[in-house]
């Protein structure tokens, strides 16, 4: 799309990142961070190394052409910002030095040719369509906070309805739904003042956890949530607020309280969250600080619990009987660990039966 519009030159110091760029939301980029802050995180974690290293070696292509925007009297990139990241720290070898980046050193015809870059002059209203298609569901996807951001910001500022933008990016309807109401569920903590995403404990912003969490039963009805084709602001009720905040600091942890979060990854953290979450006494164990792994068990029905521990004993014992003749080394105290295994599964095996086979305790006592 970008090849259609017609194209001008503006010289790199005229050119500033888009501290409003959903994909720059996630690290907690504001309207305060510096140049330099930005420029860290693009190349730490957007692979703008790479981009480095083909700009140095074979020049901007001019079809790659930056959108930019007029906005405080300022020339801002819309699309682009990564590229932009590229050419400022090939162009100032000592930003390179400082943070110990290893950049290729240009010649000064080289320099020359990066210091003005090809942009399309436009708004944000005109290329919602192009953007969204390109990084929501197209080649250059962005992460689902990312998305769920510039959903969020064309059905505000636009009035688009959520079903003309899955339409214009591609994607389906109850994807942008599901998304946008994640993020207005966060939003929605934040208002409540129940939780704050710059107080949570890792840098990063993990959202597909909360988005993903909130289909699962468990969570949903924690904060007995409304279905996501309400399409609401307010997707949590008033009196499950305090819950919604219980829910973001074992999501996210608090900086502030140096507590870190519970789920650590989605697999398998995020379901055992949501098991617990479906039981009043892990529920109550959660709040007390007891370990996801401990809350998870508790929730779980005992009879599940027992079957899976005696398979892992059978399956720990098998591996004991396959190493016994290399690995044992005659040492009494591994003996007498034996010893008391052997009298435990003799325990085990003897309530089993008793169980199964009442009638024959019975005949026993008798006799």
């Amino acid at each position: 799309m970008t090849t259609t519009q017609e194209t001008t030159a503006l010289p790199v110091e005229n050119l500033h990142f888009d501290r409003a760029n959903p994909r720059l939301a996630e690290y907690g980029i504001s309207d305060q961070s510096t140049d330099e802050e930005i420029l860290a995180i693009l190349w730490n974690t957007m692979d703008v190394r790479e981009l480095v290293q083909s700009i140095a070696a074979s020049g901007f292509f001019p079809h790659e052409a930056l959108i930019v925007t007029r906005e405080n009297n300022k020339n801002i990139v819309i699309e682009g910002n990564r590229r932009l990241a590229a050419v400022m720290v090939l162009l100032d070898d000592q930003v390179a030095k400082k943070n110990g980046w290893e950049v290729p050193t240009l010649s000064a015809d080289a320099r020359k040719q990066l210091e003005s870059l090809p942009v399309i002059i436009s708004d944000r209203q005109k290329f919602w369509r192009y953007l969204g298609f390109k990084h929501v569901n197209g080649p250059a996807k962005w992460s689902s906070y990312a998305k769920a951001e510039y959903i969020a910001n064309v059905h505000r500022s636009y009035h688009i309805p959520l079903t003309d933008i899955a339409n214009q990016i591609g994607d389906r309807h109850r994807t942008v739904q599901r998304l946008y109401r994640g993020l207005m569920v966060i939003e929605q903590a934040e208002r409540e003042k129940v939780y704050d995403r710059e107080d949570r404990f890792r840098q990063r912003f993990a959202f597909s956890h909360l988005y993903t969490g909130l289909d699962y039963d468990g969570v949903s009805s924690f904060i007995s949530l409304k279905a996501e084709d309400e399409e609401t602001k307010d997707p949590v009720p008033k009196e499950k607020v305090k819950e919604l905040g219980e829910l973001c600091v074992w999501l996210y942890g608090s900086k502030k309280d140096n507590r870190p979060p519970v789920v650590e990854s989605q697999n398998p953290d995020l379901r055992r969250l949501n098991d617990a979450l479906s039981s009043r006494e892990a529920i109550a164990a959660l709040r007390a600080g007891t370990e996801l792994a401990k809350a998870f068990e508790i929730s779980r029905p005992p009879k599940a619990v027992f079957e899976e521990a005696l398979l892992a004993a059978k399956r720990e014992l098998t591996t004991v009987r396959a190493y016994l003749t290399t690995g044992y080394d005659m040492s009494e105290a591994l003996l007498r660990i034996a010893g008391t295994i052997a009298v435990m599964a003799d325990d085990i095996y003897t309530e089993l039966e008793r169980k199964q086979n009442p009638e024959k305790k019975t005949r026993l006592t008798e006799e």
